[in-house]
């Protein structure tokens, strides 16, 4: 007599968890910023999704979100933690994304390093509620399920979050030409030693934040102002020596550039553009965070 084996492929719990997990890697993310813990959390949705009873699961991906949800919110405020001994400013890791990504826009729009940078400001349960509702367009219901709140409870931290966020981030969205323009203007300068030109394509109350964990040189605050900016930046290029070239790629799904000495990463630059003018620069510099930027990784708000 056989005994009856399951087929992973055709196991229902293994279907929904792999239909969904694009998705699910994305919520985690977006609330983490972090790969590694993105993947961590994705772990844990699984071990809890293989107990769950399936014939009592109406709605499967919005019962793996709120999994997915709560596990992120815990690995959230342990990560603040480790943020608070961080060394200089956290930003988000940075990842290479397929052209489908950008041609979400607002997708595109929430997953760019300027505002994942925006949401780091934001409390965990805030940040959870403003994901859930702002990028991935979550009924109040689903996500006060997620949150263990009422639907009432999680309308007003929406609100908040995002009054929050509104005040932090451009008023109005650029379209990816626009970015794309100005990173090519800024690239070309960079590549010359065209000072006035790259002090030409920066806003002048530009923001300029570098990331280097403590394993690599960087600013430790913000550096404000397009004169200061160009200064550090040059410094820094300077005090790196050897050759240095710049890639344009999609990070996050947005325009960036992959900045190398000697032809091995250095970083990789993100921008928010406004007016035609790059209002922020952010420069991760850090070598853990460098390891999704050369191959794509799958993100979908769907």
């Amino acid at each position: 007599m056989n005994d009856h084996v399951t087929d992973p492929a055709t196991d229902p719990a293994t279907e929904a968890f792999v239909t969904h997990r694009n998705l699910l890697f994305t919520v985690a993310y977006e609330m983490l910023g972090s790969a590694a813990d993105a993947e961590d959390v994705l772990q844990e949705t699984w071990l809890r999704w293989v107990e769950v009873d399936l014939e009592q699961v109406r709605d499967q991906r919005a019962y793996l979100v709120r999994i997915t949800t709560r596990q992120a919110l815990n690995r959230l405020r342990a990560l603040q933690r480790r943020k608070e001994a961080y060394v200089g400013p956290w930003l988000p890791e940075p990842l290479l994304t397929a052209p489908d990504v950008a041609e979400d826009v607002e997708l595109s729009e929430n997953l760019s390093l300027a505002l994942m940078f925006v949401l780091e400001t934001l409390s965990p349960i805030e940040r959870a509620v403003f994901v859930l509702r702002e990028v991935f367009d979550f009924g109040y219901d689903e996500i006060a399920a997620a949150i263990d709140k009422s639907p009432s409870a999680a309308r007003q931290i929406a609100y908040r979050a995002r009054q929050h966020v509104d005040a932090r981030r451009p008023r109005t969205p650029v379209s990816r030409e626009e970015t794309r323009a100005a990173l090519d203007s800024f690239q070309s300068a960079l590549a010359t030693g065209d000072l006035q030109g790259l002090l030409d394509v920066l806003a002048p109350d530009v923001v300029f934040v570098s990331d280097g964990g403590g394993f690599k040189l960087a600013a430790l605050r913000p550096v404000v102002g397009a004169e200061k900016v160009l200064r550090y930046m040059a410094g820094s290029v300077e005090k790196a020596g050897g050759v240095f070239t710049s890639t344009p790629t999609m990070v996050n799904g947005n325009p960036g550039l992959i900045l190398r000495v000697d032809g091995v990463i250095d970083g990789v630059l993100a921008f928010s553009v406004d007016n035609d003018l790059v209002t922020g620069l952010y420069y991760v510099r850090n070598p853990e965070k460098l390891t999704r930027v050369e191959s794509e990784t799958p993100l979908t708000s769907r």
